[in-house]
């Protein structure tokens, strides 16, 4: 799987650029408030953007996603019960094709009601369910600290820890880590009730 990290916006963004090869089909996680970088990386890479997918709805991830879908001719990806724009809804196991792979949908409540993840089957694309050293906040409009939590420890924690966590913001230390040194190191994950999670600062 060919992987494009861009940073992006005033807030820390991360965007991410999928495909199966160069060359291939492929997809973009969120978008962020421009879409320059994330159309030069497509085309460096010859890419042929199919799908633009929102891992959540807050504006600072979706704000220019229909503009990058029009311009690279894509349709826009959201979970069911987002109330963003789209062209597709997805539920939890659904998979978006990319010429003869795929990415795997995962449900993941709790910092909003449709935030997801994306699972190419070797790492996971979090938005701001996971960060590096933390994960998302749960004090706005359609958050839960208690779906996050299982979120977390009953879907995240079960992939194999070898799985490459690629967050939505660089708020860590490093932009990216695999899961199994993350569930050593990052607070909200090497908790083992909710009771010890909701007191994570």
């Amino acid at each position: 799987m060919l992987i494009r990290q861009i940073a992006v916006g005033t807030m820390q963004n991360f965007v991410y650029l999928l495909a199966d090869r160069p060359g291939g089909e492929g997809l973009v996680v969120d978008s962020g408030w421009e879409i320059d970088p994330i159309i030069d990386a497509a085309k460096e890479a010859k890419v042929r953007v199919k799908f633009a997918v929102a891992t959540h709805r807050h504006s600072d991830h979706t704000s220019s996603l229909r503009e990058l879908a029009d311009s690279a001719g894509a349709k826009v990806v959201a979970h069911r019960r987002s109330s963003i724009e789209h062209d597709v809804s997805v539920s939890d196991g659904d998979v978006l094709s990319l010429g003869k792979t795929g990415v795997k949908v995962i449900y993941t409540p709790g910092h909003t009601e449709d935030s997801i993840c994306l699972y190419d089957g070797e790492n996971l694309f979090s938005g701001d369910t996971l960060f590096v050293g933390n994960c998302g906040r749960t004090d706005l409009p359609g958050g839960s600290s208690e779906e996050l939590f299982r979120s977390l420890h009953d879907v995240i924690l079960k992939l194999p820890s070898s799985t490459v966590i690629y967050p939505g913001h660089d708020y860590g230390d490093v932009p990216y880590r695999k899961l199994g040194e993350e569930a050593l190191s990052n607070p909200v994950l090497s908790v083992s009730s909710y009771d010890e999670f909701a007191g994570v600062p």
